[in-house]
């Protein structure tokens, strides 16, 4: 009884021990079909990846719609298209004179809708740069 007593002993102890890299921290070799092997530490341990990081302190982002300096900062123009050039480029002509170089955009893209010589736009720009724009939406 006493022996068996002592090998329990030893079976709890095994269990309890770490394992550095293939040798137990007693020095016996861990052996892939060795429960203990198993029980040391998990497959993808120290194996890179990492997952994704998560701040407990900071909820979903979301945007203030409130704010509408930094919201809104394009110029919405209408005019009439001159002339149709190749990838979905079109020559605007502004009611001031002036002619700009405009793109469908994504959503117009999307829809197929289609534009021809004649038709009225209405367009966002950038106050940055004049000369190109945006097409986003036909008034017919």
């Amino acid at each position: 009884m006493g022996a068996q007593g002592a090998r329990k002993a030893n079976t709890v102890f095994c269990v309890a021990i770490r394992s550095f890299g293939n040798q137990t921290a007693h020095g016996s070799q861990l052996w892939p079909n060795n429960p203990l092997h198993a029980i040391a530490r998990p497959r993808n341990f120290r194996r890179g990846g990492g997952g994704r990081r998560r701040n407990p302190q900071r909820g979903p982002r979301s945007k203030n719609p409130t704010d509408e300096s930094t919201e809104q900062k394009s110029v919405e123009i209408e005019g009439t298209i001159s002339s149709v050039l190749a990838g979905t480029m079109f020559k605007v002509a502004l009611p001031s004179g002036h002619e700009v170089l405009a793109h469908i955009s994504g959503k117009m893209r999307k829809r197929f809708i289609r534009l021809v010589i004649g038709d009225r736009v209405k367009m966002e720009m950038s106050p940055y740069d004049t000369t190109k724009a945006r097409i986003v939406f036909r008034l017919g």
